[in-house]
């Protein structure tokens, strides 16, 4: 009796070879070998960057400024001719280049208001304690005045807001902003 030939398995049909699965199993240790590498190089490439970027953020804040003290306007009765302030470091804050005469690595200052901006502002610094130097380190303070008459285009008068911007060569810009007083007949006013 014959057998049917659906029910015979051809002769031509073989499974596969432990050689075959050996190579199939290589090459997805391989793939994945080649995944993982990629997937932890771009992880230690991302960590790398974020950790500029911790570093950088650090060094932009640690030369943080401040204001001590209020803020003094001299007049001549009619407009503003000098502002006096007091600065200092903020807690852990690196050094800061206060000399205005220093031709690099200084701070500049800017002014501005709704008639006048000046973006280099001439001023002064007084250490009131400190090494004498024009470097504020920590724990000392520095007096800066501020000649408003020598900015050409300003006559800062009553009821005016001014906006005074330090920024220092590393670190973060020290902001201020005042308005002066309705009435500008006294010769010293704290602006506060």
């Amino acid at each position: 009796m014959k057998r049917s030939m659906e029910a015979r398995p051809d002769a031509d049909e073989r499974g596969i070879t432990g050689l075959e699965t050996a190579i199939v199993l290589i090459a997805f240790v391989v793939v994945a070998a080649v995944f993982a590498f990629v997937v932890l190089s771009t992880g230690l490439f991302s960590s790398e960057r974020a950790k500029e970027t911790v570093f950088a953020g650090l060094a932009k804040t640690r030369g943080s400024m401040a204001v001590t003290g209020n803020i003094i306007a001299t007049t001549n009765s009619t407009k503003v001719t000098k502002l006096t302030l007091d600065l200092t470091l903020a807690a852990g804050g690196d050094s800061v280049n206060l000399d205005p005469d220093a031709t690099s690595n200084k701070t500049v200052m800017s002014f501005q208001n709704t008639t006048t901006t000046s973006g280099n502002v001439t001023y002064t610094t007084t250490v009131v304690t400190g090494n004498g130097d024009k470097l504020l380190e920590q724990g000392e303070l520095f007096e800066i005045n501020v000649d408003v008459t020598a900015i050409a285009g300003l006559t800062l008068g009553a009821n005016q807001t001014f906006t005074l911007e330090l920024k220092p060569p590393t670190g973060s810009y020290l902001v201020i902003q005042r308005t002066t007083p309705a009435s500008l007949t006294n010769s010293v006013i704290n602006l506060y």
